[in-house]
């Protein structure tokens, strides 16, 4: 296979308001979601003061999504997305029901929140792929990089607000009154799901194989479209090099900058304003060219977390613009991504090729950081900085040299194709 056809049909009359009313009201269930994980991890914090309780948690939160994320996209391919999208949101928000209980009756242990946390992850696995894959179809062809920019400019504003807003509301109630926030946002997330029917392709039920066949079918789908299978790559690549950045941005602050706390809540808050921004851009231009603007773009994002840490020790500002410029210019080039995905993949396959997407970069993550830490004793961490930044910059301007890759754009450029569109069973 080595095309990409156009996978999206116009949703019909009313689309504004059925979309409106969806991403509103998934945004605040986001927005109540990393809320809730910032009082978690603080309250891990305060309670245990352990690095290894915090990378516990971390595991639990992260982990299941990436390991499930394939199956959960399978599923989204051959049930009713909106449905797994209910029962998903649901039993999170029950979850952090009886969070509440427990911290009512002062019966919370670690443990506890450790299961919840790696819960809600394991329910995030089924309903990402299922609400990335319904976008396609809630929206015009046309406005599909809108639609991923708009996704973006919510993923810098909940870098922004998660922390003070979670901050703002321990300090004015108790614990439990503040995860109950989460429960409310996740109601509002519902209310459109029930009221709104989400078109979806589906295949018939006659010619449904076993979900291992058609996870398999969604593998086959990346590995034997060259352009896919490289663009997955060159990802994994990128993923594995610049994570690491993240993570250890706090000792580069500290250790370089001669910074504190303050320095980095300032450089991690503008970076969500540089997010927004980056998001905001893509809204407006719509970029034509997805590819190439998604590699150039990654390129210049991870060429200037190289030159944060080649900032001077005395020019934090510096290095705070080149982390803000990092941040505008990932999320610029990760909105045309989605849509060139969203566009070029049949319907029906969307969950699964989604879900294993995030399934690869959910990995390279944490094998990158397996990976910092021996090379971080030898490099030092600005060394780690520059290395992983130059080495996925130049992976990106290369991936520029590649006809499979830039053929990528054209091809979802193609003829229509004609699937089977069925409405909400």
């Amino acid at each position: 296979m080595d095309t990409l056809t156009p996978a999206t049909l116009h949703p019909g009359p009313g689309w504004q308001r059925r979309y409106w009313a969806v991403f509103v009201g998934q945004a605040l269930s986001l927005i109540g979601s990393a809320l809730t994980q910032f009082v978690l991890l603080w309250w891990i914090t305060d309670t245990t003061g352990s690095v290894a309780a915090l990378s516990t948690a971390g595991m639990a939160a992260l982990l299941p999504q990436a390991l499930l994320g394939p199956l959960g996209g399978t599923l989204a391919d051959r049930y009713s997305r909106r449905v797994i999208m209910i029962v998903a949101d649901t039993i999170s928000a029950a979850c952090m029901v009886v969070l509440i209980v427990l911290f009512a009756t002062d019966q919370v242990q670690l443990w506890h929140v450790y299961v919840m946390m790696f819960i809600r992850s394991c329910m995030q696995a089924f309903q990402a792929p299922a609400s990335a894959a319904s976008t396609a179809m809630l929206v015009p062809p046309e406005f599909l990089d809108r639609a991923a920019g708009l996704n973006q400019t919510l993923m810098g504003i909940m870098t922004i607000a998660a922390a003070p807003l979670g901050a703002l509301a321990i300090s004015v109630m108790p614990l439990g009154a503040a995860l109950s926030i989460d429960v409310v946002t996740a109601l509002l997330g519902l209310v459109p799901l029930l009221i709104y029917s989400i078109p979806q392709i589906r295949t018939p039920r006659a010619e449904r194989r076993s979900v291992w066949a058609e996870f398999r079918e969604g593998v086959d789908t990346v590995w034997q479209h060259p352009g896919l299978r490289r663009l997955y790559g060159l990802l994994a690549v990128v993923v594995l090099t610049i994570m690491p950045t993240f993570t250890l941005t706090p000792l580069l602050v500290k250790a370089h900058f001669g910074g504190g706390a303050a320095q980095v809540a300032l450089m991690e808050g503008l970076s969500g304003v540089g997010m927004i921004a980056g998001g905001v851009l893509a809204v407006v231009l719509a970029p034509k060219n997805r590819i190439v603007t998604v590699l150039l773009a990654l390129a210049v994002s991870c060429g200037t977390l190289a030159l944060t840490a080649l900032a001077p020790a005395q020019t934090f500002w510096l290095g705070v613009v080149w982390w803000v410029v990092s941040g505008l210019s990932f999320s610029f080039g990760n909105a045309p991504m989605t849509a060139l995905l969203q566009s070029g993949v049949p319907n029906q396959l969307q969950g699964r090729v989604l879900s294993l997407l995030s399934t690869v970069m959910g990995l390279a993550g944490p094998l990158g950081l397996a990976i910092a830490g021996p090379l971080g004793q030898a490099i030092g961490v600005r060394g780690l900085f520059v290395v992983g930044g130059t080495l996925s910059a130049v992976v990106c301007v290369l991936g520029l040299l590649s006809p499979t890759l830039r053929g990528l754009g054209r091809a979802a450029q193609g003829s229509p194709a004609v699937p089977r569109l069925s409405s909400e069973p």
